[in-house]
């Protein structure tokens, strides 16, 4: 059928329709996987497992988002049959990240108590490692993030089941189903322990570089943990005061090493570990200022900082240009562009940067022909359009510009 993409391309739009994954790729894609799953076998088998789950949970995100629901039902289905077919397996029995992917299809899928039952059985079955186990901290902490979305208020959220799965991670004991309510006593022990894991983490040495690497996931899963716990039972300050904690300590002892070293060998994993610390902080914040008022000038700052040191992650992206569209003026967000875009090499802020000038420029044109129907307005917007064009010849003469077939996809696109 001539020339098809592989997978899908969400920053195209063409007429209504948004191109979604094409048949074709969508085939070469699967048997690519059937394939490989024939080959392997242990360890690389579980975790082929795994990024065909999470491969599967793209698609159903991607149906969401386009408000598809018959395509959703369809792809629900199909997921859900490979999730089970993996678990059924009995190396993936215990397989703590298959449960975890599985019990967040069902919660996307919008089956709540399903989801809920996936949780509980997969904290009760896997016995009683507590704050120790990198695993268990991490199946924990999704399961209370999406329970505190749910929340509509911090109003009662001490009762919630949210703080019954972060209190129950502290004790050692197998896990207990949620029954409505949760005992102060049982909170106040659940601080200590956080506070006093914390200590621990923050104040070890890792031995090897392979305790290094699951040092700093378990870190990340616990500062997770313990913030999102201190944001229900006390405040959003309290959250943000271990998130910069963590963050300070890392940042130290990153430095201390490539001090004593003089070179990076000793913090394999220290800059990942920093980025999702922050990457925690900035959503933990988009959230609070969604449910309460807050100020904006936290996020933006975090935000701002985050982006100086990790120009290349596309979820801070998505949140920057999400907060600056609440913005009347561009100046700011375009000087920030422009520094970030000349520090470094990553593509990802040009693209960024003409994302939001689409945005910007879709909105005021949207403005523009208010009530009049699909009149173009008698004023166009040419700065913008030029200022666009602009970004697009400075993006595609940068050396990864060059080499980028979805940036020149999106010039063509916008110049038609």
């Amino acid at each position: 059928s001539g020339f098809n993409s592989i997978g899908h391309m969400d920053t195209m739009l063409r007429g209504r329709h948004q191109i979604g994954h094409y048949k074709e790729g969508e085939e070469f894609i699967q048997n690519v996987f059937h394939l490989l799953f024939q080959t392997f076998t242990g360890k690389e088998k579980s975790n082929l497992s795994i990024y065909w789950l999470q491969y599967e949970i793209s698609k159903v995100v991607q149906c969401l988002q386009a408000k598809k629901k018959k395509k959703l039902k369809a792809q629900g289905r199909k997921s859900k049959k490979l999730a089970k077919n993996f678990l059924k397996a009995p190396e993936n029995r215990n397989n703590l990240s298959l449960w975890k992917l599985y019990a967040y299809l069902e919660w996307l899928l919008g089956n709540t108590d399903d989801a809920r039952k996936v949780f509980d059985t997969a904290l009760r079955t896997v016995g009683t490692g507590g704050l120790k186990s990198a695993q268990l901290c991490s199946l924990s902490l999704l399961y209370a993030q999406l329970e505190v979305e749910l929340l509509e208020s911090l109003e009662g959220a001490v009762m919630s089941r949210a703080v019954h799965i972060l209190t129950k991670l502290t004790e050692s004991g197998p896990y207990v189903p949620y029954s409505g309510q949760v005992l102060s006593v049982n909170v106040l022990k659940a601080r200590k322990t956080y506070e006093h894991a914390l200590q621990d983490y923050l104040s070890r040495t890792p031995v090897s570089d392979q305790d290094q690497v699951s040092d700093t996931d378990q870190l990340v899963n616990l500062v997770g943990c313990y913030a999102l716990f201190q944001y229900l039972t006390v405040g959003i300050d309290a959250a943000v005061l271990i998130y910069t904690q963590a963050s300070e300590k890392l940042e130290a002892s990153g430095s201390q090493k490539c001090e004593n070293t003089g070179e990076n060998f000793g913090i394999l994993n220290l800059p990942t570990a920093l980025e999702a610390v922050t990457l925690l902080h900035t959503n933990l914040l988009r959230f609070h200022m969604k449910i309460s008022v807050y100020p904006l000038n936290p996020l933006r700052e975090a935000l701002t900082e985050a982006l100086k040191r990790y120009p290349s992650n596309q979820s801070l992206w998505r949140s920057y240009i999400h907060i600056q569209r609440k913005s009347h003026s561009a100046s700011k967000a375009r000087r920030f562009f422009d520094s970030v875009t000349r520090s470094t090499n990553s593509l990802e802020p040009w693209l960024f940067a003409i994302q939001a000038e689409q945005m910007r420029k879709k909105l005021t044109e949207k403005v523009q022909r208010a009530d009049v129907g699909e009149i173009h307005c008698t004023i166009p917007e040419t700065g913008l359009t030029n200022r666009i064009v602009a970004l697009f010849e400075h993006a595609v003469q940068s050396e990864n510009g060059t080499h980028c077939p979805l940036l020149w996809r999106m010039y063509l696109n916008f110049m038609v």
